[in-house]
């Protein structure tokens, strides 16, 4: 491939050149590190200039400089950068376009075939934070004022109307900012605008989501789709590119971080990127940029190939950030997972063990919940049926921002022999050292675990107990029995939705592994907790979200400890007037 370019590029690698192409060339020469499938489509790049006119293609270098132009006069970004009085800001400065971006803009606006643009599919996969959303947001704009097109329809697409909003939101931010877009562009709403409209050429730019499916009268002339590895299936692809069909230079521009589910419409289309920058396939309508470190990478142990899957390295997205990321992840797998995936475009498997011994084990302490009489306490209940354990556990939120947890379990007395033997663990001796209670029969008597709920609410000040809705009728009626009148409060265990409670199962795992990290969580020591955690695999949201959970049905055993534990940690960092760490110093990003 190197061979296709001209001597005068090769003796002179510093000459003018348009910016798209003197990345191109940086690359495959080496002076920019990047990734095998950026270095492909460098390569393609460089041979379509040297006999990309045999099939009709030609490099509008006027219109590359016109688009980069258009972003750098027109446009603003917000970047963050450290104020000696004021700490870490942001502020809002002209879109010039780093180099990795030059080639992408370049590219699509730069290439014409047969007197049309070229590339009319663009697949961008990029880490988390190295400024997709606002290349995408320029671009809709570009597409909308400066492209030409009447009645040209812009839209920021993505699986539900909440994630479409967030790059729509990018756009509306540079409206807001650009004396040339605020003169041209009406919005439609006010807080917040829900729709940018050019009146001079009756076109428009807003957000729309799969709800939209089914309708018919989109035709795009641009559509911006965000977070492909979200997406279930191709439905919204295909509905949007169904809707180009009458128009030659219609774009369909889609982003993303790396995913899990390798039977995924992105984890299809990342490779079918691949094939296509690689010469494997040749599909001249189809633009990849891809990032992904070589094989023998490893990002845990060498900073240096970072840069590959974030380009932007320096700039969006700060070396100590994408550290701390790193060291957090140490020992924690299902952690460890998503920081591959999101950080260094990993394509990682969806079943993963969530914390190693060496990391669970300096949380265990000797500690006796006697010694906390009066202290405000927060429960979390699992409750089951039969063969499977039930757990209490008991979150006591100290001053110093330390949780001490007490964890109880509950499983029939009878079985109790076979259980051993199928389970493979000791319950009759966990029995006889007090970290396992037996109820009689073969099913868990509930009346069991009011009376420990009692005990704990006669020698501590029992704020709240969250429960799933298994059972807890059953259970209520128990403690009316005992004449036990506790502040329940239901802790759904699936996936959390936008607008939904705070206290759903992604947020008290994050709570619970923020705990650990930061060395604040002190556990009780108990061998059937400890078993537990060796158990316990984490399930990512389907949907493409940060969000995870325990999943019950892959764990190699019983977790019900861990998910216990889990909710009463996050009922105590969630409770209303509750004084939180995270009020001081914030979440953990990941």
């Amino acid at each position: 491939m190197a061979k296709s370019r001209t001597k005068k590029t090769r003796q002179n690698p510093t000459s003018k050149l348009d910016p798209a192409t003197q990345y191109a060339i940086d690359v495959t020469d080496g002076r920019i590190i990047a990734g095998p499938w950026v270095r492909a489509a460098c390569n393609r790049h460089l041979q379509d200039l040297s006999n990309g006119h045999e099939r009709g293609l030609y490099w509008d270098v006027a219109e590359v400089k016109r688009v980069i132009g258009y972003f750098r006069d027109v446009l603003t970004v917000e970047l963050e950068f450290d104020d000696p009085e004021f700490g870490n800001v942001s502020e809002a400065v002209p879109f010039e376009l780093h180099p990795c971006q030059a080639f992408i803009i370049g590219s699509l606006f730069g290439w014409k075939k047969n007197g049309l643009r070229r590339f009319r599919r663009a697949f961008i996969e990029q880490g988390k934070g190295n400024g997709k959303s606002p290349l995408a947001a320029g671009i809709g704009h570009y597409m909308l004022t400066a492209a030409r097109k009447l009645r040209a329809e812009v839209y920021s697409a993505a699986t539900d109307k909440d994630q479409a909003a967030i790059l729509f939101r990018d756009a509306v931010e540079m409206w807001r900012r650009s004396p040339a877009l605020t003169k041209r562009l009406v919005p439609s709403g006010i807080n917040p605008v829900w729709q940018l409209t050019l009146p001079e050429t009756s076109s428009f730019f807003k957000p729309i989501s799969s709800e939209k499916k089914g309708k018919s009268g989109i035709r795009p002339y641009c559509a911006l789709i965000d977070e492909v590895h979200e997406h279930p299936d191709n439905s919204v692809i295909e509905m949007l590119r169904a809707g180009t069909k009458g128009n030659q230079e219609a774009l369909i521009f889609e982003i993303t971080n790396s995913g899990h589910d390798r039977t995924s419409v992105c984890f299809n289309e990342h490779e079918y990127s691949i094939k296509i920058a690689t010469g494997e396939l040749e599909n001249d309508a189809w633009f990849s940029y891809v990032c992904a470190l070589d094989d023998g990478d490893d990002p845990f142990e060498d900073e240096s190939c970072w840069i590959k899957a974030n380009p932007l390295l320096g700039v969006t997205i700060q070396p100590q950030f994408v550290r701390e990321q790193v060291e957090e992840a140490r020992g924690m797998p299902s952690k460890e997972s998503m920081v591959r995936r999101l950080h260094f475009c990993q394509w990682v498997d969806s079943e993963d063990g969530w914390i190693t011994a060496d990391v669970w084990l300096p949380c265990e302490h000797d500690i006796d919940i006697a010694d906390y009489a009066g202290l405000p306490c927060f429960g979390g209940l699992d409750m089951s049926y039969t063969e499977d354990l039930s757990a209490a556990a008991w979150a006591f939120l100290l001053d110093d921002g330390y949780i001490d947890l007490f964890v109880d379990f509950f499983r029939p007395k009878e079985g109790l022999s076979a259980a051993v033997k199928r389970d493979h663990v000791p319950y009759d001796l966990w029995e006889r050292q007090g970290h396992l209670i037996t109820t009689p029969g073969k099913v868990i008597k509930l009346p069991a675990i009011a009376n420990r709920m009692a005990e704990i609410a006669a020698l501590c000040d029992v704020q709240a107990i969250a429960y799933d809705r298994y059972r807890h009728r059953e259970l209520q009626d128990d403690l009316l029995d005992l004449d036990i009148d506790l502040p329940l409060i239901e802790h759904p265990q699936g996936f959390r939705r936008a607008g939904e409670a705070a206290l759903w199962m992604p947020n008290s795992v994050q709570a619970l592994e923020n705990a650990i990290i930061e060395g604040r969580l002190r556990v009780r020591r108990n061998p059937l907790l400890r078993w537990n955690v060796a158990s316990a695999i984490i399930r990512p949201d389907p949907a493409g979200t940060d969000n995870r959970i325990f999943d019950k049905r892959k764990s190699r055993v019983r977790i019900d400890g861990v998910v216990a534990a889990a909710m009463a940690v996050g009922a105590a960092e969630t409770a209303p007037n509750q004084r939180s760490v995270y009020e001081e110093r914030g979440f953990i990003a990941l």
